[in-house]
């Protein structure tokens, strides 16, 4: 069980690096369609504001309308994904906890804490989840 997981976890990780890669490439050319193939039809995010306000709650086509907003307002910005940890809680789901700085012209214009949650679904790993939360 032990190699199985480690060789899921190889590749969930050459998996998400390419989805890092999708990110840039979406913030340069415009094009969100990478993606928006991933991310699965129950996908949602809760996204905590402040400590004390309740969080905001988008499904996955209000994900993917703000999602293509943001790049189309931040397009030339670039993602980094610091810190990143990657872990399987089973063959089938990955989390990914990592701090995103969104950087345009040598500026970091967002730092957020991020928690993703993947699911193998019909041999592709689908984006189920995120929770996100500003950091400055």
């Amino acid at each position: 069980m032990v190699k199985v997981l480690e060789k899921q976890l190889m590749e969930f990780t050459k998996m998400h690096d390419v989805y890092i890669t999708d990110w840039n490439d979406a913030m340069s050319s415009g094009d969100s369609s990478a993606l928006e193939s991933i991310m699965a039809e129950d996908y949602y995010v809760t996204f905590f504001h402040s400590t004390n306000d309740k969080p905001a709650i988008f499904d996955a086509q209000e994900s993917i309308s703000g999602m293509q907003q943001s790049i189309k307002e931040l397009l030339g910005a670039s993602k980094k994904f610091e810190n990143r940890v990657i872990r399987l809680k089973n063959p089938d789901t990955a989390v990914v906890f990592f701090e995103l700085l969104i950087e345009k012209e040598e500026k970091v214009l967002a730092r957020l804490f991020t928690i993703e949650t993947w699911q193998l679904r019909q041999d592709k790993w689908m984006l189920v989840k995120e929770t996100v939360e500003p950091i400055n």
